[in-house]
């Protein structure tokens, strides 16, 4: 596991924000549609009351769609190249527990057949690894993580 594997987990998940960006695209598109047509349609309370529902879910997919762009400026700004002996923002660690990116919570990804865990520094977990090196070990609720390498 080198930085190669590294600038694999950060593409990974970067591809899965894309992703979830290009959805809620479409998803908005395919709303303005509907109102659209509930509009040309309209004759009655029935249609004002169809319009409202879809511009209320409409306003929920534009924030979704904020949020996730939010999170892709995020990303974007870890330099994976960096390298340190400490827990720091864009680390990949692994433990006695699994690999963990530290970034933004993303939750899971398998990358190379290893799952991989994106927390934040927010994170309890996050909190408490943050600033540990190679060979120093932390626990959160109940459960040992011992550092083993950093990336």
């Amino acid at each position: 596991m080198n930085l190669e594997f590294k600038q694999k987990v950060y593409n990974a998940y970067l591809n899965t924000v894309n992703e979830k960006i290009k959805l809620l695209h479409q998803n908005l598109d395919d709303l303005s549609i509907s109102i659209a047509e509930e509009t040309k349609n309209s004759a009655g309370d029935k249609y004002e009351t169809a319009r409202a529902l879809l511009q209320t879910e409409q306003s929920s997919v534009a924030k979704q769609l904020n949020e996730a762009n939010d999170q892709k400026n995020l990303l974007e700004t870890i330099d994976i190249n960096l390298v340190s002996n400490k827990i720091i923002k864009g680390s990949l660690i692994q433990t006695n527990r699994g690999y963990f990116f530290m970034s933004i919570g993303l939750g899971k990804a398998l990358v190379e057949d290893q799952t991989i865990i994106a927390l934040s520094q927010a994170a309890p977990l996050g909190q408490k690894l943050h600033g540990l090196t190679i060979g120093d070990t932390t626990e959160v609720n109940g459960i040992k993580y011992s550092i083993q390498k950093l990336y």
